[in-house]
């Protein structure tokens, strides 16, 4: 009887810290979708500053596994735990009768606590020491897992190590069945197979996808192709010219950035003129909510660094050292070395010609349909987003730029 309730009293609390996990993978896999595939998605709950941040996290490469977000991996392990505290009863069922394998559930539940606690750390020690942000909803599935599976372990021979190999053995015992040792090597052929098209295709995660497309300039923490002065590239009448629409708070505006700055390095003919399409309703009324504050007061002072004939390096500035207001940009361009006179560059920014050229660069930009960021420009022909590096190039070719050297 004592026993019946130590089993009862264990089943639920399990099943309690189950139910908790899969609630907070689901709306980790909804951050996850926002985060990547909704650019006007506003910030999370948990996005609180730069350092407690699950939407930067979300946007990384390190937030997936063989292509599968986290979250998605975190939501099969709880429903996995589930499925095993309910095994005993679901075996019964006819169809069901393969379950007969799963003999020892909390000794199955307690090493996958265990293994994904493991994990869980490195994630942590990744996060923190490599992406430097915090997830804080992925903290509790961390913690969730620990509790499960020291709960699970309670009272088992051997605590963790004991489940460890009583899974092992009890795995090894399933696969002695011909049947059961078939049905196992098609399942993991189907999940190998799985497994390869979303790495490959990397449908479900935009960062990986991203990655290998910009890898190059994503690894970079500043702009090191910048160059000084108002032109970027050929001051020839007749270059080949790449008009870039950018905002100085979107994250993949900054490798396009990268990108321009050195594509001009390899061609004789090409100038790069920049244009700014700020996504903060500060300054764009076609903005209906808060998305990329300080992008405006960025676009302001890059157009007031012009008149001083210094641009490029401020605008390469914004990009390297992104401020959300007027006392940090001012702050940067000061701590950079940047000779310019202050108060005439304060005074340009917030005169009525640098806003009403801002203004007429988005209404182009939106009467054209480039309402996002960034957006390319060359003759007519217009590309919204940005090219992978190879792709940028031909599309330059493709339209006259003249290479230094052959790329092809």
């Amino acid at each position: 009887m004592e026993e019946n309730k130590k089993h009862f009293w264990k089943t639920f609390i399990i099943a309690v810290l189950v139910l908790i996990g899969i609630g907070v993978t689901i709306d980790l896999a909804y951050i996850y979708y926002q985060a990547n595939f909704n650019e006007h998605a506003l910030p999370s709950f948990c996005s609180v500053n730069d350092f407690i941040d699950c939407d930067g996290v979300a946007r990384t490469v390190e937030s997936q596994f063989l292509g599968v977000p986290l979250a998605y991996w975190g939501l099969f392990l709880y429903v996995f735990m589930g499925i095993m505290l309910m095994v005993d009863r679901l075996k019964k069922v006819p169809f069901l009768k393969f379950l007969e394998v799963f003999k020892n559930k909390f000794h199955y539940i307690a090493a996958l606590g265990l293994i994904s606690f493991l994990i869980s750390m490195t994630l942590f020690g990744i996060s923190y020491f490599e992406i430097k942000k915090l997830c804080v909803m992925c903290l509790v599935t961390y913690l969730l897992n620990f509790l499960i599976g020291l709960v699970a372990a309670a009272g088992l021979q051997g605590h963790f190590i004991g489940a460890v190999r009583q899974s092992w053995v009890d795995f090894v015992d399933a696969l002695k069945p011909l049947p059961y040792r078939i049905a196992f090597i098609l399942v993991m052929a189907l999940a190998c197979g799985f497994f390869s098209w979303t790495f490959t295709s990397a449908k479900f995660s935009p960062a990986l996808k991203g990655y290998r497309a910009f890898g190059e300039f994503l690894k970079l923490k500043s702009n090191i192709y910048a160059v000084k002065g108002n032109v970027l590239g050929s001051p020839d009448k007749d270059a080949v010219v790449l008009e870039v629409y950018s905002d100085y708070m979107c994250p993949i505006c900054y490798t396009c950035n990268l990108m321009v700055h050195k594509v001009v390095t390899e061609f004789k003919n090409v100038r790069v003129e920049h244009h700014n399409m700020p996504l903060d309703k500060a300054c764009n009324k076609y903005m209906r909510g808060d998305f990329h504050i300080g992008s405006c007061v960025s676009a302001k002072y890059g157009l007031a660094a012009k008149k001083q004939g210094k641009f490029w390096e401020v605008e390469s500035l914004l990009f390297d050292k992104p401020a959300t207001n007027e006392e940090d940009v001012i702050k940067n361009l000061k701590e950079s070395g940047i000779k310019l006179d202050f108060d005439k560059l304060k005074k340009d920014a917030n005169s009525k010609e640098i806003a009403d050229a801002i203004n007429k660069d988005i209404d182009y930009a939106f009467s054209k349909g480039m309402v996002g960021t960034p957006s390319m420009k060359i003759g007519d022909k217009f590309d919204m987003g940005v090219k992978p590096y190879p792709e940028l190039k031909k599309w330059l070719i493709e339209n006259g730029a003249k290479p230094k050297y052959k790329f092809f």
